[in-house]
């Protein structure tokens, strides 16, 4: 049985079944993070440092998640996000500021319009158990994409490649580290050798392997997975769905203004050695979300 949510007040308003979007990058949790940051209620964050810094380091040393400090760390980085200050925007990355409509240093909503608290920083996939455990009523949302088009995207995403340098896989590394996708440390070596396209191939894998976790040990009310596809090429179909599992209206207007990567734009994007290393990397799971 899980405990008793925990009361968090933030800018005078309690947290009551926060929101967090999950991913491996280039998944679409961006999307819909701007879907959901226009949503009546919401206040949306998405990559204030406060929360990057303690994702990240979860990500990186997972026991560091498995601490008992690590829910109240948790908690205050969220807390620190959430607060609605005159500068508050000030503090936010581009792509927040963007999805809010943003031009100058905030705040972007009005804390006698909040009702609902959510984040969708890149890489919250790897804290999911510490956000659960900070936040039993949490409401999860997963998206997963074809691991061709998300490699296609991170091989150009200087942000990706910037956790693909060698000096990544330190003598305090710990293993299996799902955030690189190595599940040994015999497999340091290969690892460091192997193209950056290989090294995208084994963190989408080992994302979808997590997100299939999820799946399997959260109930249906409180983990809602969309396919980027569906969001895509029946944006109202996949975003009624979301409405309906956050009980609240999500408009697929707010979508619209940003570009959005074609669904298989790995074929002409990604050279035939990267595919095929791909594929090879990622073989079961492609196969097992039906993308080979």
């Amino acid at each position: 049985m899980r405990p008793p949510p925990h009361i968090l007040v933030v800018n005078g308003i309690k947290v009551r079944r926060p929101v967090f979007l999950l991913g491996a990058p280039h998944s679409g949790a961006d999307l819909l993070a701007r879907a959901l940051k226009r949503s009546p209620g919401f206040h949306l964050t998405m990559g204030r440092q406060s929360v990057a810094h303690v994702v990240h380091a979860f990500a990186r040393r997972p026991s560091i998640g498995r601490s008992s400090g690590a829910v109240r760390v948790m908690r205050d980085s969220l807390a620190e996000s959430w607060q609605v200050l005159p500068g508050s925007c000030g503090h936010c990355s581009l792509p927040c500021r963007e999805a809010g409509g943003v031009t100058g240093s905030g705040p972007c909503v009005s804390t006698g319009a909040v009702t609902r608290f959510g984040d969708a920083s890149p890489d919250l996939l790897y804290s999911a158990e510490v956000l659960l455990r900070a936040f039993p009523d949490a409401r999860f949302v997963q998206l997963i994409r074809d691991g061709r088009d998300v490699t296609a995207d991170m091989v150009n995403d200087p942000a990706c490649l910037a956790w693909f340098k060698p000096a990544m896989l330190t003598d305090d590394t710990e293993f299996p580290n799902a955030f690189l996708g190595v599940n040994r440390d015999e497999h340091r070596d290969r690892w460091k050798s192997m193209p950056t396209a290989g090294k995208c191939a084994l963190r989408w894998r080992s994302a979808v392997r997590l997100s299939a976790t999820l799946r399997r040990d959260l109930p249906a009310d409180q983990l809602l997975t969309l396919r980027y596809e569906d969001l895509v090429r029946s944006t109202g179909d996949a975003l009624a769905s979301l409405s309906a599992f956050l009980e609240t209206r999500v408009s697929k207007v707010a979508m619209y203004g940003t570009r959005v990567p074609e669904v298989g734009a790995w074929r002409t994007r990604l050279r035939a050695a990267d595919r095929e290393l791909v594929e090879k990397v990622a073989r079961e799971e492609l196969t097992r979300l039906g993308y080979q």
